[in-house]
């Protein structure tokens, strides 16, 4: 699914580019045309081809991104003691305490105590771990 996007950014990226360049060829083309005024009529193409680069760079990879990150700051926020959690380092444990430095006391083992930043927890990975563990209980 990501190629596709790769794809279609390239797409319009190559067209907005042959856009730019005159009908005569290139920039200083060695027949004249593009010198004596006679060449116009592509500066609203350009514009428009631009504006959809600029759309399509929002679309695929600036609304995806902070959409990510609202999530992210969503599933921070609603942690509470005794949530199971991965950290991106891979650190498995149980949430013990949460302190107001936005730091939390994550136990790792029986009476073993880590004190991590909240950023430090990985969303994807915590939520495969107790989706996992809810498909466990329930059999």
């Amino acid at each position: 699914m990501k190629s596709i996007y790769s794809y279609l950014v390239s797409f319009v990226v190559a067209i907005s580019f042959t856009a730019c360049i005159p009908p005569g060829g290139a920039p200083g083309g060695s027949n004249g045309a593009g010198q004596n005024g006679a060449s116009g009529g592509f500066g609203g193409f350009q514009f428009i081809f631009l504006g959809l680069m600029i759309v399509v760079f929002w679309l695929f990879f600036i609304r995806p991104q902070a959409k990510k990150a609202k999530n992210q700051k969503n599933f921070i926020s609603n942690l509470q003691k005794g949530d199971k959690i991965v950290t991106i380092a891979g650190i498995h444990g149980t949430i013990n305490k949460i302190n107001e430095d936005s730091t939390l006391n994550l136990e790792v083992s029986p009476g073993s105590y880590l004190k991590i930043e909240k950023s430090a927890i990985s969303m994807d990975w915590t939520a495969a771990l107790n989706k996992a563990a809810a498909g466990t209980d329930k059999k």
